[in-house]
């Protein structure tokens, strides 16, 4: 089910035939700097794939989408809402991650901007982060792009201290005249 588009994108729901696409994403070095764990397997990324439809789309209707380039019908990412425990706090973060063979071309902008304008319009949410290792210029880039501001920093999971950046609903309306 496509969730919405951009210009260039459709952010879909994922299906468990996405999983060998994102394994081959998951497990390039240079896609992952910055990310988490790799999957083990293509079979490993088809349950993880079945766990965040059950986790996410089926409870919540919002997750992870499969980031697909409209003009080719390829699968180059994936980028979407999801909770997050930060500290204290229960807070939705927009995430995305993008094969590098993608990277520069303001995709990861085009997308992030339109998926918190969901986010605020849809769900209704009052404030949308980013989790960001410091030394990922491009993310903090595009965080900047779409109206993002630093917060401050945050122990985040395995990563440790990561910067947090906010964008709240009412500077969205103002910053795109909604």
């Amino acid at each position: 089910m496509n969730i919405l588009e951009t210009k260039r994108l459709i952010l879909r729901q994922f299906t468990p035939e996405d999983a060998a696409d994102n394994y081959r994403i998951y497990t390039d070095p240079q896609n992952m700097k910055f990310m988490g764990r790799q999957p083990d397997s293509v079979e490993f990324e088809r349950d993880q794939i079945r766990k965040h439809i059950a986790n996410y789309y089926d409870k919540h209707g919002f997750g992870l989408w499969a980031t697909v380039l409209k003009e080719t019908n390829q699968l180059i990412g994936r980028c979407g809402l999801l909770y997050q425990q930060i500290e204290d706090a229960l807070e939705f973060e927009v995430s995305n991650l993008l094969d590098k063979h993608f990277w520069g071309q303001g995709l990861a902008t085009e997308a992030a901007h339109e998926i918190v304008r969901l986010g605020f319009e849809r769900y209704k949410f009052s404030r949308i982060v980013a989790l960001i290792i410091p030394e990922n210029e491009a993310s903090v880039r595009v965080a900047e792009k779409i109206g993002m501001k630093y917060e401050r920093d945050v122990g985040y999971k395995g990563f440790g201290k990561v910067a947090m950046y906010v964008l709240k609903a009412k500077d969205f309306t103002k910053q795109n005249g909604v």
